[in-house]
């Protein structure tokens, strides 16, 4: 049987839910309970297994407390194709506790630059 793999644009979205959800270190039982759903279908929103409403959208907005604008924010300059192709890894990391952490503790621009540099550096010897 065939299965259709998730939009570019829903992981993207879903992928913000995850990352605004765990900056207001909200579970997602939580986030569930605040709009009326379970916690399987946040799993399915923030994976983008599922698509968001735009009312269903318009709740999150309120829960999580940003505009709808964060959702779409880095995406919006991809070119549809480019979508298609590539994974935004930036915005998978950021969803991630360890992501959240380094992007919410370190101040110091140029002491995040350095971290950049290393992790390039080690990417460069895995290759």
């Amino acid at each position: 049987m065939f299965q259709k793999s998730p939009s570019p644009v829903d992981k993207h979205v879903g992928s913000r839910v995850r990352m605004r959800r765990m900056m207001l270190d909200m579970s997602q039982t939580t986030l569930g309970d605040a709009l009326g759903i379970t916690f399987q279908q946040v799993q399915k929103y923030e994976k983008g297994i599922n698509r968001i409403s735009a009312s269903r959208l318009h709740q999150v907005c309120h829960t999580l407390q940003v505009p709808v604008s964060f959702f779409f924010e880095e995406m919006l300059d991809v070119p549809a194709a480019a979508m298609q192709s590539s994974p935004d890894r930036f915005t998978d990391f950021m969803a991630t506790r360890e992501g959240l952490t380094l992007a919410m503790q370190i101040n110091s621009v140029r002491l995040r630059r350095r971290i950049v540099d290393l992790v390039e550096q080690i990417e460069e010897c895995k290759s």
